[in-house]
């Protein structure tokens, strides 16, 4: 029916390869005299149009040899290229699915061509068209010919459809998640929305809220998301676009599971699944609210321009399970116009205070409510840690160049990857001599220090290992001491070229004279995302701190005495943040007392909520020991505190 037409597009990338020159028969030349594909698609409709015309038809329904061409080429393709589809692509027939229910005893689906159903029919094929694509064009009219003929009477009855657009919802930690639909895609952009992933797997269809964009431990997107089809046909298409370009950056995409999924995206909150329950709208999300901010206060800010969903309805509050604020909300817009307006107030000012705003999904809502209500009122410590190292395996402060630093390790890189890259020096490194180096965000640097067991084997090591590969990166490798080292955990370099030492920032400290590094606390591998570097309590620095330093030791949980630790928690000196630190009660003197009788004990608190009242502050130190009463008079209290403090305990914090 109709008349046969070929058009060429002219290519984004000019560069054929040799195989396509041969089976196609194509040249740069040619395809550069080419028209762009929105203009033959429009030329396009207009032939079938015209065709249809000619028989008094007006409508038609395309039928593809297989499901490549319109899901993996013209979808991406014109989504890329920002200008839309006709409506006869976003329904199709697929013609190896056709002819395998047609005729049940015909290869698999996946094994068809056009040549294995015409062969089965017996159809001759002419391969010797000049003309590529004409002969495969010609095949696939006569095999559909034979379907609809009497002897088969075959109809065409299911279409395959693509979606025009990705529709949100929640989800349910109870619902049943295939894990043959879900894959995981790495490396996006951290701006990037629900609507931004939808769009680059564009052409395949995304379940119902099947997008969920995963945060790190600060609530922050990682650049990681986990993404739902709707069966695992889809799943293995969108597997294909791994290292596909999403702007200027190239994504990771892996297979999930199904529990992964539900970790990041289920919810259990009836208040959550009723603000989900209008389908179809643009959720934006705020962040650095006031903590006395109201809904009457939100809804002034974003003023008669962008109108809240539903009015009050359209607001969530994100709060800790004792009902505190976060200072985090989620807002409802019924469309896109009203949230880009919304998004124009990012970091304009309500109250005291400017507000950040994102657009977020529906997974992210129940995630970050996930994370806020099953933070314990009370934060518990680690459980005590010991020393298990003797002596003789310090990390020394000396000049003895009997240690390698290891720089440009992969992220991903454990214990067992070093133990493997060292080979046969692994014999010679001392028991529990691997340090690996983490950042403020308790995540591996991509630094690690290893002690070795003389001099000359940390020589060997570093000739031998030096720009050495570990996975897909090439690892430096430096000789060092322990007082290098200790320049470098204070935010000094070390190369090939030699020794810079540190910034001086403290007055109280110049270079030559910096204390042995005081290693911190190691906490369990299970533990690292509940204990942030915060709960790592060291010694405040003092100037005399380099004249008597005592002797350094690692400290280790009681279940990790092995030969080697997996991570030593060593925090750079630019990277480290705490919030509480221990003071040092002064010493006596013939005119002055001490404040109080032994040193640490007295703690100073920063980083505290302005409103934050006595009360607060006991029941934060909820459960530790308390001071003597004789303590109650060394500060001067107000009546009122004093007689919080006076009442019948177990605890006193001063």
């Amino acid at each position: 029916v109709g008349t046969l037409h070929k058009s060429l597009v002219k290519a984004d990338n000019l560069d054929l390869s040799d195989q396509c020159r041969e089976v196609s028969g194509l040249t740069p030349e040619g395809l550069g005299k080419a028209e762009p594909l929105d203009r033959v698609l429009q030329q396009f409709n207009q032939l079938v149009s015209s065709d249809l015309k000619v028989l008094g038809r007006s409508s038609y329904t395309l039928c593809c040899d297989g499901q490549l061409l319109i899901r993996q080429v013209l979808h991406p393709e014109t989504s890329k290229k920002n200008f839309l589809l006709s409506d006869c692509f976003y329904s199709f027939y697929d013609l190896r699915k056709e002819f395998h229910a047609c005729y049940p005893s015909s290869a698999a689906v996946k094994d068809q061509t056009i040549k294995t159903m015409a062969e089965y029919l017996g159809l001759g094929t002419d391969e010797t068209e000049e003309d590529f694509g004409v002969w495969q064009v010609k095949t696939m009219v006569a095999i559909i010919f034979s379907m609809l003929s009497e002897s088969c009477n075959h109809i065409f009855t299911e279409p395959e459809t693509v979606k025009y657009k990705y529709e949100t919802g929640p989800c349910s930690k109870s619902e049943t998640v295939d894990s043959e639909t879900v894959i995981r895609a790495r490396g996006l952009p951290w701006q990037s929305s629900d609507q931004d992933i939808a769009r680059f797997f564009k052409g395949l269809n995304i379940a119902k809220g099947g997008v969920a964009l995963c945060l790190n431990a600060q609530g922050r997107r990682n650049g990681e998301a986990l993404v739902r089809f709707v069966n695992s046909e889809q799943r293995d298409l969108a597997l294909e676009r791994h290292k596909h370009h999403m702007g200027s950056r190239y994504i990771e995409v892996y297979k999930a599971t199904g529990e992964e999924f539900l970790k990041i995206a289920g919810g259990t909150s009836n208040e959550v699944a009723q603000f989900l329950s209008k389908e179809n709208q643009v959720i934006i999300r705020m962040r650095g609210l006031p903590f006395t901010a109201t809904q009457e206060d939100v809804l002034g800010f974003l003023g008669p321009e962008c109108p809240v969903t539903g009015g009050k309805e359209g607001l969530l509050f994100v709060k800790y399970p004792d009902g505190r604020p976060t200072g985090d909300a989620f807002v409802l817009f019924s469309c896109e116009e009203y949230a880009q307006n919304a998004l124009k107030k990012h970091k304009e000012i309500l109250g005291k205070r400017y507000i950040e705003l994102f657009r977020s999904t529906a997974a992210e809502v129940q995630q970050v409510l996930n994370r806020y209500m099953s933070t314990p009122l009370i934060p518990t410590l680690p459980t005590p840690i010991i020393p298990v190292i003797p002596p003789p395996y310090t990390i020394a402060a000396g000049s003895i160049r009997d240690c390698v630093r290891l720089r440009g390790l992969p992220y991903t890189a454990g214990i067992d990857d070093i133990l493997d890259f060292m080979g046969d020096a692994t014999g010679d490194i001392k028991p529990h001599g691997v340090h690996m180096v983490l950042n403020q965000q308790g995540r591996p640097s991509g630094d690690a220090f290893i002690q070795m067991k003389s001099a000359d084997k940390a020589f060997m090591v570093a000739q031998k290992c030096h720009k050495k590969m570990m996975k897909d990166r090439y690892v430096e490798v430096f000789q060092c001491s322990g007082e290098e080292m200790n320049f470098v955990l204070m935010g000094g370099t070390l190369n090939r070229s030699g020794l810079s030492p540190p910034p001086c920032k403290l007055p109280c400290l110049s270079p030559p004279a910096y204390a042995a590094f005081q290693t911190a606390a190691v906490i369990p591998a299970e533990a690292a995302a509940l204990y942030q570097p915060q709960a790592l309590l060291p010694t405040t620095r003092t100037p005399q701190a380099s004249a008597a330093a005592p002797p350094t030791v690692t400290y280790y949980p009681a279940q990790a005495a092995q030969l080697y630790m997996n991570y030593t928690a060593y925090y750079p000196r630019d990277a480290t943040l705490l919030t509480v630190s221990w003071l040092r009660a002064p010493a006596a003197t013939a005119t002055h007392t001490p404040l109080l009788p032994q040193p640490g004990a007295l703690v100073r608190m920063q980083g505290l909520p302005y409103n934050t009242g006595m009360k607060e502050i006991l029941s934060f130190f909820q459960g530790y020991q308390y001071a003597p009463d004789d303590y109650n008079g060394l500060i001067q209290l107000s009546d009122q505190a004093r007689s919080v403090l006076q009442a019948p305990k177990e605890w006193v914090c001063l």
